[in-house]
């Protein structure tokens, strides 16, 4: 037994409530298992394609260094390359291949870790809020209603979000550690002597895990914003006298307030720039407007989620043009208003409650304002629904008021009919994620029920094509050839879509020796001279080239000189974009000249990517030019970060050295 426990034995009726929040947490994490497990099957969708399947430096040959190196900074998701993430992945790579089953196991068993952390974390914002009120059990509810949550499903069996629910249990981990060590800070019977050593580790407990979980994804850059909310709503700034704890205010304007307006300062002028907003289908303003809107709907599929709500594809969202169109933006940016000052004002009366709108509203700070995100994912809830939960399950599992004059200030009227809901809410939340679960357990059965549930959305009818094609081999006489074209083609025909439809359309048919329709190359061509190609353009023209240089698609040559033209006849065309017509003219027009001269461009237009410099001098190599090869090796080992690339610069130099071996450049 613990020497404390000896001295200060716990009450009994302590003990039970922890024996019971042991067994709801329990039966939570293991009803959590079981409701996910059909999902487990399933396949890869959408991002996952472009960060794992088609991404070789997460499938590393062996766990050298330098493939380790690779890998880690090899994700095209984002400038900072999210390396604990993609080392993740190739450690599933190298464990079980590329298997999704697996890759999906390792994200059922951190988001259980986080719903671990997560019954710690509630428990001690309980313990601190709500002193002797049953914190054990309540917290195990919160927990356990988090992890099964639908609007949380994508963190689990959508592989590439792995980054966001690896990101979050560090921000959990951090949080937690912060709130156990404050609490210390401010009991009055603690040795004054180990104040600063509680001081440091409360900056310890944010910067590490904001440092760590900054290499799974950007979003742990908000822990230290929780914290402080966190401080202001349970601590107060105050120290164990009482008084204004001015190394904690000086903490948070070393660690938040300093970042903050550097951060801004470096992303203003590129956010008020016009081109930044080129290849969206908004701009500052109206991302904004939206957002209100988008931002209202996430309660909603939180609390009462609906299959259409939670449909994973959103493209279908029409961005709000002012306050009045529609009208539903006014009223939202009234209702989070109020959703606001009514935290400000229950911070004083319900403080768990202030805490959990303070804590939701605070997470959509990063992703729902001013970046030039995409506007709507469901998986950016994944810390946002605690704050919600953290506001409604205490109130509604408050115990009922007595005639008794020493009741506790926590109890509310109507307690039957409060746990009465809590119950419907817990069955309903369960039910809608292992329904949905079970979907995503086959990839067809994902691609039906997804557009289904969004018909109005180009990405779900085209993934439902897709996946189609892929069930038919390419072959004509499949009846799944016949089922792909319908959803494609309402796909081609739907606002704002990409050329993707028309892509797979011309990719099926050209595959099958069929004839392709004049009307799907007109629409491609048409889209991509209307507006700036986005990345899923950009993917589609890299399909048609790759199929055209293997020899699988014999393609118009015109009719993608016409597409390619169109492309680049928008200012400042991407590098990605660049290299793929330098592909397309080496590989399969046979122009060289245009080739080098493509690609050229594209390593000045991304010159932190390597691919295009290596790409760039197996072209000179394979046209016997040294000269120019060697100097842009040179300009290739400035970029051999710890050294990642040394395999490929020997490969090169022993290209320059013996030409008689070289090859035509691999794209």
């Amino acid at each position: 037994m613990d020497v404390r426990e000896k001295r200060f034995p716990l009450p009994a009726h302590t003990r039970s409530r922890g024996s019971k929040a042991g067994w709801i947490l329990f039966v939570a994490l293991i009803l959590t298992a079981c409701v996910y497990f059909p999902g487990l099957t399933g396949g890869w969708l959408f991002d996952d394609y472009p960060n794992i399947v088609d991404n070789p430096g997460v499938q590393p040959p062996n766990a050298s260094i330098g493939s380790l190196v690779r890998a880690a900074l090899s994700s095209p998701s984002s400038e900072f390359k999210r390396p604990l993430a993609s080392l993740s992945f190739a450690a599933n790579y190298l464990a079980t291949g590329l298997n999704p089953y697996w890759m999906k196991v390792t994200n059922l068993v951190i988001h259980l870790l986080n719903g671990v952390v997560l019954f710690l974390l509630a428990r001690a914002l309980l313990r601190r809020c709500r002193g002797e009120h049953p914190a054990e059990w309540l917290a195990a509810f919160i927990a356990g209603a988090w992890l099964l949550l639908p609007i949380n499903l994508t963190g689990v069996l959508y592989v590439v979000q792995r980054m966001e629910s690896m990101a979050n249990l560090f921000v959990l981990v951090g949080l937690l550690g912060y709130v156990h060590t404050r609490g210390k800070l401010q009991d009055p019977r603690a040795d004054a002597s180990a104040a600063w050593r509680n001081y440091a580790l409360c900056a310890a407990s944010l910067i590490l895990p904001t440092a760590a979980g900054l290499m799974a994804k950007e979003t742990a850059v908000m822990l230290p914003l929780y914290a402080v909310l966190a401080e202001w709503v349970v601590f107060d700034f105050r120290n164990r006298k009482g008084r204004f704890d001015w190394a904690i205010a000086g903490l948070f304007v070393g660690i938040l307030v300093v970042p903050l307006v550097i951060g801004l300062a470096w992303l203003l002028p590129g956010l008020l720039d016009p081109a930044t907003w080129a290849t969206r289908d908004f701009t500052l303003r109206t991302r904004l407007l939206s957002e209100a809107r988008i931002i209202t709907d996430y309660i909603g599929w939180t609390v009462l989620p609906t299959p259409e709500a939670l449909s994973f594809y959103h493209d279908d969202f029409v961005p709000s043009s002012g306050l009045l169109h529609p009208w539903t933006t006014l009223a939202s940016l009234l209702s989070l208003a109020l959703l606001f000052a009514a935290g400000l004002w229950l911070r004083r009366r319900r403080p768990l409650a202030a805490l959990g709108i303070l804590l939701f509203l605070g997470c959509h700070l990063l992703t729902g304002t001013i970046l030039p995100l995409e506007l709507v994912y469901e998986h950016r809830n994944y810390f946002a629904s605690f704050g919600l939960l953290l506001a409604i399950v205490p109130l509604l599992a408050a115990p009922g008021r007595s005639p008794s004059p020493d009741n506790s200030p926590y109890a509310l009227p109507m307690a039957l009919p409060r746990y009465v809901a809590l119950g419907g809410l817990l069955l309903f939340w369960t039910m809608q994620t292992a329904q949905t679960a079970y979907a995503w357990g086959d990839p067809l059965s994902l691609a039906a029920e997804l557009a289904d549930r969004a018909p109005a959305s180009p990405r779900a009818q085209y993934e439902l094509g897709r996946t189609y094609i892929i069930y038919s081999h390419y072959n004509p006489g499949s009846p799944f050839t016949r089922l792909a074209y319908a959803p494609l083609e309402r796909a081609m025909e739907l606002p704002d879509s990409s050329i993707l439809p028309e892509q797979a359309l011309i990719y099926m048919n050209v595959r099958m020796g069929l004839p392709t329709k004049d009307s799907w190359w007109d629409s491609l061509i048409t889209k991509l001279k209307a507006k700036v190609p986005g990345v899923q353009d950009e993917s589609s023209l890299g399909a048609l080239t790759q199929c055209a240089r293997e020899r699988l698609c014999p393609l118009p040559e015109q009719r993608m000189l016409d597409a390619f033209e169109a492309a680049l006849s928008h200012p400042n065309p991407s590098a990605r974009l660049l290299a793929t017509y330098g592909d397309y003219a080496w590989s399969v027009l046979g122009n060289h000249g245009l080739g080098i001269r493509m690609t050229d461009m594209a390593s000045h237009a991304a010159p932190q990517e390597p691919a295009y410099l290596t790409t760039l001098i197996r072209m000179h190599l394979a046209t016997g030019d040294r000269a120019s090869a060697r100097r842009e090796l040179n300009s290739l080992r400035l970029l051999n970060t710890a050294g990642r690339l040394e395999g490929t610069i020997r490969s090169l130099e022993m290209g320059i050295r013996f030409p008689k071996n070289n090859q035509e450049p691999s794209q």
